[in-house]
């Protein structure tokens, strides 16, 4: 009769214990760069994972293992929503948002979205934007040639190929580089560290994103240099994830 009293009271205490840990573990939430996914992400995924972390990695709409959902009509505003319905259905708070590269347009609109539900932003070799700026107007002049050589509103770069065996980058809508993010907070004053890639040998001023990087400090957003070519999840997976588990 006794354990029968008591064997409930044990179990809900049990789940309470539980409840109150995971709710203390650092939350991520990484979203990839254009024409990849976020398969990429899962080796530093795992490291997080093994430091106590929680760690989502959402796949945008068309690209990773949601390929097959590829359409011209896809834009940023689909991808924003990508990731905000993650968060959201999730149910989670205090997220430590990750944006690499194009990813960086992304958080930017989902920070603008939902801003309540993030604690930290950081980009990693990411762009910067402003209100009213994409992809396209960032990098003007640089990405000319590739819009022009659209193929059926696709951008697809040379090292994009159809033979190649999955997990592969694939091609991107056109919209998702051209579409202007209308921010309706203004620039977010949410917390931010930016994370420019530097590659053995070169000077951070000859780097693509350095660019974005000054555009950080000019807001008063810490600058930290890490010694990797343009994918660190790639090419310098531990120094990358020891730098987003010490920044958090």
């Amino acid at each position: 009769m006794k354990l029968k009293i008591w064997l409930p009271i044990l179990l809900i205490g049990l789940s309470l214990n539980l409840s109150a840990q995971e709710s203390k573990k650092t939350v991520y939430v990484i979203v990839h760069g254009a024409w990849g996914g976020s398969y990429a992400f899962k080796k530093v995924d795992s490291i997080l994972t093994a430091k106590g972390c929680k760690v989502y990695r959402p796949s945008l709409t068309g690209q990773g293992e949601r390929a097959h959902l590829a359409t011209a009509d896809v834009n940023l505003s689909t991808h924003v929503k990508d990731v905000v319905n993650q968060i959201l259905y999730e149910n989670l708070y205090d997220v430590v948002l990750v944006g690499h590269s194009y990813g960086g347009m992304v958080i930017t609109g989902v920070a603008d979205s939902i801003p309540n539900r993030i604690k930290k932003m950081i980009y990693v070799d990411a762009f910067l934007p402003n209100d009213g700026e994409s992809v396209a107007t960032v990098f003007s002049g640089k990405m000319d040639g590739l819009i022009k050589s659209q193929t059926n509103g696709f951008l697809v770069p040379a090292w994009v190929k159809a033979s190649q065996p999955i997990p592969k980058d694939v091609p991107q809508s056109l919209k998702t580089f051209t579409e202007i993010l209308h921010l309706k907070r203004g620039v977010s004053s949410i917390p931010a560290q930016y994370v420019l890639t530097v590659a053995k040998g070169t000077v951070p001023e000859k780097d693509d994103f350095f660019s974005q990087a000054e555009r950080a400090r000019k807001r008063k957003i810490p600058v930290e240099v890490l010694e990797a070519d343009h994918n660190p999840q790639v090419t310098a997976i531990v120094p990358f994830a020891e730098l987003l588990y010490r920044v958090k």
